[in-house]
């Protein structure tokens, strides 16, 4: 045999025996995945077939029992079938099995933890198993899944309907909320081509406070004073800022500074709003029933809450026709009222009222419009989203009036940035030093500004120490009002 004959036989039995050595190693790999699939597997089918069992035992009971009865219920119906269908779990894991099948009957499944978790802001289902949370202004993916498409449809149709609306085919999107308030928006196939989309925006059970902002670096101490002064001196104000920036929060904040003695007609599309004056309406848009009518638009609302003898209107977003109603309510009468909409700053804020207005159907000259919003609205406060995740306010942006066809605006406070040695984003809200037109309408009220809230000074520097905001004290409206403060 030749040399080179030898070589080639001796390369094929190196190729095959290399592939005898990798089938093997598939072929446990794969054993492994296999007995965990099956392990999976088996724990998400005993789940399925015990909470069907517990469901069939305890739904004809449940219209009459309380929360705590109901789930006293369910744990004993539970713990029977456990104990008669001798199911396959290990000591061990048998609270784990019945907790989670606690949750899947009386909760929200693999999403109670989360809900419960203070630290997560938001949370985002992209599919039955493809869970993601916002924790501290970062998303981040978790290992949490439902048992099945089923299961998480199910949670989804238990989430609307507790508050009157429906999510099927006909109507494959809506907007709802949880029991503790939190917004709710889900979105489901033939719109969703990769299967349902459920999105909840948690609010905090406690509600913030303007101290609360202020410790945050949301709001400063001056700030916070100047606001104050302003809602209680009725001035109209827009709350204006990107998704996710805390526009809805920062308005609950700015209803507080409001007086107990007044009454407040509050207009949203899902009730998000916490206000906790004693003399609060809150009203809800309705969308449309199976049948395609019954639907309630803001703009209906807005019109309503007009013969509703309100002090205040607090729209919590305008994103539609409903801009002209609100307008026309800020300039009949109703002093006070405030809304939110989205834009990427001031200037962007009015055009998009305008815009808004022009979707109403009628065929307004842009003069009038802008007449309209320059006469109407007072303040726009305008939120950002840091690249650290922190909220702030980068802007108090007051509306003097027309020159010509244009609005003019002034800004009295500003957001700075300063250089960083670290990395990270710095800056500070500082006043413009310019003095704003409506101290002479809150002087007329009674209301007497701090003149130092108002003077412009240099930022902190990237080496030196911030301001502390820590433990701050917000003045009340009587030492707003005194004249020696503002000396």
């Amino acid at each position: 045999m030749k040399l080179s004959e030898k070589l080639a036989a001796l390369e094929e039995e190196e190729r095959k025996a290399s592939a005898t050595t990798a089938k093997v190693h598939r072929t446990r790999a794969d054993g492994k995945g296999r007995r965990k699939a099956s392990s999976a597997s088996s724990w998400d089918a005993s789940k399925r077939k015990v909470r069907e069992l517990v469901l069939a035992e305890v739904a004809p009971k449940m219209g009459d029992l309380a929360e705590d009865g109901l789930m006293a219920e369910v744990r004993s119906a539970l713990d029977r079938i456990v104990q008669r269908e001798d199911v396959r779990v290990s000591p061990a894991e048998r609270r784990k099995f019945v907790e989670e099948v606690l949750r899947d009957t009386l909760g929200y499944g693999p999403l109670d933890p989360w809900l419960a978790d203070d630290t997560v802001t938001e949370v985002m289902c992209n599919n039955y198993d493809d869970i993601w949370v916002e924790r501290e202004g970062r998303i981040e993916h978790t290992k949490a899944s439902f048992t099945d498409e089923a299961q998480y449809r199910a949670v989804i149709e238990k989430i609307v309907s507790a508050v009157g609306r429906r999510i099927d085919e006909s109507s494959p999107m809506v907007d709802a909320r949880l029991p503790d308030g939190s917004r709710v928006n889900a979105i489901v196939p033939p719109l969703a081509i990769h299967g349902p989309v459920l999105t909840i925006r948690k609010f905090a059970a406690d509600p913030f406070t303007v101290k609360d902002l202020i410790n945050f670096g949301t709001f400063t101490l001056d700030l916070a004073v100047v606001l104050e002064a302003c809602v209680r001196g009725k001035l109209n104000v827009l709350v204006s800022g990107g998704t996710g920036t805390g526009k809805t929060t920062n308005l609950n904040v700015l209803s507080s500074f409001i007086p107990d003695g007044e009454r407040i007609i509050t207009i949203e599309d899902a009730a998000e709003l916490q206000l906790q004056q004693p003399h609060v309406i809150n009203l809800e848009a309705r969308p449309p029933n199976a049948e395609g009518s019954g639907e309630v638009r803001i703009r209906d609302l807005v019109r309503n809450a007009l013969r509703m003898r309100p002090d205040r209107i607090i729209v919590g977003e305008v994103r539609g026709p409903e801009a002209l109603d609100m307008l026309q309510a800020m300039n009949t009468g109703h002093e006070g009222s405030m809304t939110t909409v989205h834009s990427n700053g001031p200037r962007d804020a009015l055009s998009r009222l305008e815009t808004m207005v022009l979707m109403a159907g009628y065929d307004l000259p842009v003069r009038a419009i802008r007449e309209q919003v320059a006469s109407a609205v007072n303040l726009i406060m305008h939120l950002d989203r840091m690249p650290d995740g922190r909220r702030i306010v980068t802007s108090l942006t007051e509306i003097q009036g027309m020159e010509g066809d244009t609005i003019l605006l002034q800004e009295v406070y500003r957001y700075r940035t300063t250089p960083s040695r670290d990395g990270k984003p710095s800056g500070e809200l500082v006043a413009t030093g310019l003095r704003p037109k409506f101290l002479d309408k809150l002087g007329e009220m009674g209301i007497e500004v701090p003149a130092k809230v108002f003077h412009s000074h240099a930022v902190a520097s990237a080496t030196g120490e911030r301001r502390s905001t820590r433990q701050v004290r917000v003045p009340n409206a009587r030492s707003l009002a005194s004249p020696e403060r503002a000396k």
